[in-house]
């Protein structure tokens, strides 16, 4: 038995230095901006991400203004603040949040078809 203790390698974890690596390229906080399909034709776009100190109402305000479409601002216990659109508006969105500078355009992830 001890020639077989001798042979088996130490402990060794392969995701170790994964691990440190993602710690750092977490702190990059990403805006996801998902669109999610309804019944039919009808979608809901979604923006998560945003930092706390933004006020959520405000810049729901300004979408709605400038695109022309209704939205909501939903609690959610997992994600925080999540910011509602209805239609999938997921190119004006990502535009709007980059000229008004609350987001850099390497900080933001499209999802969804």
């Amino acid at each position: 038995m001890s020639e077989l203790d001798s042979q088996v390698p130490t402990a060794f974890d392969p995701f170790a230095d994964a691990n440190v690596e993602d710690s750092s390229a977490g702190t990059k906080e990403y805006v996801h901006i998902r669109v999610q399909q309804r019944n039919g034709r009808k979608s809901l776009t979604t923006v998560q991400g945003l930092k706390k100190e933004y006020s959520y109402t405000k810049i729901l305000k300004d979408l709605k203004k400038e695109f022309c479409c209704n939205g909501t601002v939903v609690q959610d216990s997992e994600l925080g603040q999540v910011i509602q659109l209805q239609g999938d508006q997921r190119k004006n969105v990502s535009t709007f949040l980059v000229q008004a500078g609350l987001v850099k355009k390497d900080n933001i992830k499209i999802h969804g078809f």
